[in-house]
């Protein structure tokens, strides 16, 4: 009990339960705990202060109550506030600071002897500080000692065992005290981080190498292993910034050279600058230093461990992705980077065997065919293009160069890859002319051409049937870039009959589970519709050359009568869809081009053909808008109009016999901006047929609307959009310039030799107000049905286009001797003016002509707004006159006094109407009728005797099925009917 009572009430015992040394504590353990439970605000026995010691002879012995009492002490407690340093010190380690400036200028001074054992010693101890991580407040000093001791390495190379412990130093987290601290410090960190860059040019290796560890582990910062109190660990995010914002990346591309001949820093720097590159600022610092020029000419520099080859390609890879694509194109096309790229390809593609082999040289070729887009880039010269063209070509073209002897390609995913990668690139090189020449040594068509043909799915290939198929279309696809090229090549191979053979195979019903999986391929799943539109492209590239040769072949061969079987099955056949719409659009261009300019091929296209134009030129307007290609197939039907139909009489017949014209203007009333200049390109060609006429103005639009009146509004749009002056009424308002655009009053003339067309010229090919003309013209502008005075306003003008376009081309001409300062002679200023005054004249009797159909038309609107007006007028009378009758009936009606007043009037009109004399022996009856009191003459009585109910049933009984039924006496029912000149009782009608 008394040991309980003794207890204090911060909760320490100070009773002592034994008196043995072995079981006291040390001095020091003692002081520890003392000082660390004071700090902590709790109180010490050592700090109690009682009355009287208790005696040490007394321990262990009873002690009497009052004793015990008079013992009794209440401790006083002095409390502390417990912070968060309080418990950071009591958690991790405490952080010791240096003055970090004496040691700068400690350094800056320099000295020998016992001042630089001084500076190593100072040095040392501010590592020994900063064990646990830099602070971000004390990082620019850092890198700042660290700058000045790599310049004492050379004359004292203690410092560099220094300089690599503060690089060690720095792969640890950095530290920040506050949050701000980030802000606080960034732009003094960015300005300090170019200093570890200037560290490689220290020709130390074991500098280098940890220099680079150390911005590698920038990206792969690992947590602090010992908390410090009162800081943060920096993420990794901030580190990566500073390295951006210090333009680090530049500087390390710029050390390049100074490690060419040392492997290990050279992969160590080629590991930094990887990591580097997944950024894009850090790629574009890199591309500014030439990094991609110097990375790919080392390509081919030997290295066992392979990882020199593996990181430059993935830096190239990231530069690409990452910059200025133009700019690494620019800086790759040299010889010596695309002599090491080659290099590197050959190597791997010929003793590559493993996965990873086979997946970098695929690397390196996407990489060439980048390249090869520069049409500056040395590909040939390099001999680069030449063993592309040969690895392209060695599977199907039996090759005796011993680069390709005992190679095959299996049918994995890499060697795959690089078959279709090596296709594209053929159509990348034969864009440059040169390369044809290689291509041809190279036997490309022919190898091409082994894929144009029926799949064999039962014989033993090296390609799986999905891989074929898809190889095929890529074949297909190449050949339509490279046999317009090869002509020569194409011949030789008979393209045409195997490329007919092939579509014969398409539109056959043989059944073929097409894949449809790749790009190529889109479309045609389950179908050959891919197949089938890869070969029409390839046949359009070829027939678009216009060469006679291949279109002379190709018709002798009878693709016309194929295609328009192929044309008739994709119309009538196949499902409406994206594909088979381009399907239909290569056909007609394909016989749009072999029809052109050739009657006897023209009369091949048939009415056959032209039944199928005419199908597809009834397009529902709304499927303009569906996205699927219904444009281009309208252009393309226009076009096989006009090169297949055109010219040919028979032809041209059949197609009005089948109101082809209406169909042209149906589509030409939609006014489709892109199909007018088409459209109307046709009605001009069309025009010279004397049947076309009548056609043309029998036809009728919306409102009933005429062709003349379509053209005529189509023409008015035109103006309007090409900013023609005109007022309100539709005339011309300037009679010097009557058909200036806005664009050519904004352009100044400029003088331009004779060859070359002036603006007045190219307009009439850029607008359609000259076939407009044309069309109207050969209508002979007369007898134009439905136009209105609007209309022949602006028809003036449209008669007289020819006129004032010599005039606009004359006054061009006469500006541009003005403005080249000549001074013609006599004979030619008097013509020019005459030609001049000529055309002013024309214009202002144009004008004239408008003022007076204005006119005329505003009398006639006058007339016949008199007319309507006196309609109007009358009308009114007639309802006043009405009114007033209805008035009088109504007094009469309603007042005796009136009702009098009228039949005195009435009878005195009628007396006075009767004959003064009389006849002898003549009898007069009297018209009176007695008792009648009405004022308005009276017809005669017709008494109409009833007839019973029980022959109609009643009055509500059906008179027509009452008429049929029999008297009860019988014969027919029978009416009375009697008139009279005086009133009898009876019914009144």
């Amino acid at each position: 009990m008394a040991a309980a009572r003794l207890s204090s009430p911060g909760g320490v015992l100070t009773s002592a339960m034994s008196s043995t040394p072995s079981t006291q504590p040390s001095r020091e353990s003692r002081a520890t705990s003392r000082s660390q439970k004071s700090n902590l605000g709790i109180v010490t026995p050592d700090r109690l202060t009682p009355s009287r010691t208790p005696d040490t002879s007394s321990v262990g012995r009873p002690k009497s109550s009052a004793s015990m009492v008079s013992s009794r002490h209440i401790p006083l407690v002095r409390l502390k506030a417990v912070t968060d340093t309080d418990l950071g010190l009591a958690q991790g380690v405490q952080f010791k600071t240096m003055d970090l400036n004496g040691i700068i200028k400690l350094l800056e001074e320099g000295g020998k002897g016992d001042f630089e054992e001084k500076q190593l010693q100072s040095i040392r101890m501010m590592v020994q500080c900063y064990q646990n991580g830099f602070p971000l407040r004390d990082l620019a000093h850092i890198f700042k000692i660290m700058s000045l001791c790599s310049k004492l390495i050379k004359n004292q190379p203690a410092y560099l065992d220094i300089v690599c412990d503060i690089l060690k130093l720095c792969r640890l987290p950095f530290l920040k005290k506050k949050t701000s601290d980030e802000v606080t410090y960034a732009k003094e960190i960015s300005g300090a981080v170019p200093l570890l860059g200037d560290l490689l040019q220290i020709p130390s290796s074991e500098l280098r190498i940890q220099l680079c560890k150390c911005i590698v582990d920038f990206y792969h910062a690992e947590p602090l292993k010992k908390q410090i109190a009162g800081y943060q660990q920096v993420t990794s995010a901030y580190k990566i910034q500073m390295i951006q914002t210090g333009g680090l990346a530049e500087t390390l591309v710029l050390s390049w050279n100074l490690l060419q001949n040392e492997l290990l820093e050279k992969l160590w720097l080629l590991k930094t600058l990887q990591h580097l590159s997944t950024s894009e600022v850090n790629c574009n610092l890199m591309i500014k230093a030439q990094a991609a020029n110097k990375i790919c000419s080392c390509l081919n520099n030997p290295d066992p461990s392979g990882q020199l080859l593996f990181r430059s390609s993935e830096i190239l890879w990231n530069l690409l992705e990452r910059s200025s694509k133009e700019e690494i194109i620019k800086q790759l096309s040299n010889l010596k980077c695309l002599l090491a790229l080659k290099e590197v390809f050959k190597n791997l593609f010929t003793r590559g065997y493993r996965h990873y082999d086979r997946q970098l040289r695929n690397d390196i070729l996407v990489i060439t065919t980048i390249i090869a887009q520069n049409p500056g880039a040395p590909m040939i010269e390099s001999g680069f293009t030449r063993d592309l063209i040969l690895f392209a070509t060695f599977n199907e073209v039996k090759s005796k160069d011993p680069l390709v002897k005992g190679l095959k390609l299996s049918n994995s995913y890499e060697d795959f890859e690089l078959k279709k990668l090596l296709f594209n690139v053929i159509v990348i090189l034969c864009r440059d002319l040169p390369t044809v020449q290689i291509l041809i040594e190279g036997k490309t068509v022919e190898a091409l051409f082994t894929y144009v043909k029926k799949i064999e799915r039962h014989k033993v290939i090296e390609w799986s049937a999905a891989q074929l198929e898809e190889l095929q279309l890529h074949a297909i696809a190449t050949l339509a870039s490279v046999a317009p090229l090869l002509i020569d090549d194409y011949l030789a191979c008979n393209g045409n009959s195997r490329i007919l053979m092939f579509l014969e195979w398409c539109v056959n019903e043989e059944t073929f589970f097409s894949q449809g999986n790749s790009f190529h391929g889109t479309g045609g799943r389950g179908n050959k519709f891919a197949q089938l539109r890869y070969t029409l492209r390839l046949l359009r590239a070829m027939v678009s050359l216009s060469n006679e040769v291949v279109n002379q072949d190709l018709f002798d061969q009878g693709a016309i009568k194929q295609l328009i079987g192929i044309l008739k099955s994709a119309v009538y056949t196949f499902k409406e869809e994206a594909i088979v719409l381009e399907i239909k659009s290569d056909i007609l261009l394909i016989l749009s081009c072999i029809c052109e300019n050739h009657i006897h091929r023209k009369e091949a296209f048939g009415t056959e053909g032209v039944d199928i134009v005419l199908h597809l030129m009834k397009v529902d307007p709304k499927k303009f808008q569906s996205g699927l290609g219904h444009n281009r197939l309208l252009f393309s039907t226009l076009d096989c109009l006009w090169c297949c139909i055109l010219g040919c009489y028979t032809l041209e017949d059949y197609f009005l016999e089948k109101e082809g014209i209406f169909l042209l203007l149906d589509l030409l009333a939609l006014n489709k901006k892109n199909f007018c200049n088409l459209i109307l390109g046709i009605m001009v060609e069309f025009c010279d047929n004397p049947k076309t006429s009548v056609h043309v103005n029998t036809w009728r639009g919306k409102k009933d609307q005429t062709a003349a009146n379509l053209l005529i509004k189509l023409w008015r749009e035109e103006e309007k959009i090409l900013g023609v002056k005109r007022d309100e009424d539709g005339k011309i308002i300037d009679a010097k310039k009557p058909l200036i655009t806005s664009f050519q009053e904004d352009q100044k003339i400029i003088p331009m030799p004779a060859s070359c067309p002036t603006t007045s010229i190219m307009e009439v090919s850029e607008n359609i107000r000259a076939k407009i003309y044309a069309v109207l013209g050969k209508l002979d502008f007369e007898n134009l049905p439905g136009l209105s005075a609007e209309d022949f306003v602006t028809l003036c003008v449209i008669h007289r286009y020819l006129d004032f376009k010599i005039g606009e081309i004359w006054n061009e001409i006469n500006e541009e001797i003005r403005v080249e300062q000549f001074r013609p002679v006599s004979a030619d200023k008097e013509t020019l003016e005459a030609i001049t005054e000529a055309s002013e004249n024309i214009g202002k009797m144009v004008v004239a002509l408008q003022n007076e159909m204005v006119e005329s038309q505003r009398n006639q609107d006058m007339n016949s707004e008199q007319k309507d007006y006196m309609k109007i007028h009358a009308t009114h009378k007639q309802r006043d006159m009405a009114n007033k009758s209805w008035g009088k009936y109504l007094a009469r009606t309603s007042n005796s006094k009136a009702l009098k007043k009228t039949k005195k009037l009435q009878e005195k009109a009628i007396e006075s109407s009767r004959a003064k004399g009389q006849l002898q022996n003549a009898i007069v009856h009297s018209t009176d009728i007695k008792g009648l009191n009405v004022t308005v003459p009276t017809s005669k009585v017709v008494t109409v005797e009833s007839t019973p109910v029980c022959l109609l049933g009643g009055p509500l009984a059906d008179t027509d099925i009452a008429l049929k039924r029999l008297p009860v006496r019988g014969g027919a029912l029978q009416r009375v009917v009697k008139t009279e000149d005086k009133p009898k009782e009876g019914r009144h009608l």
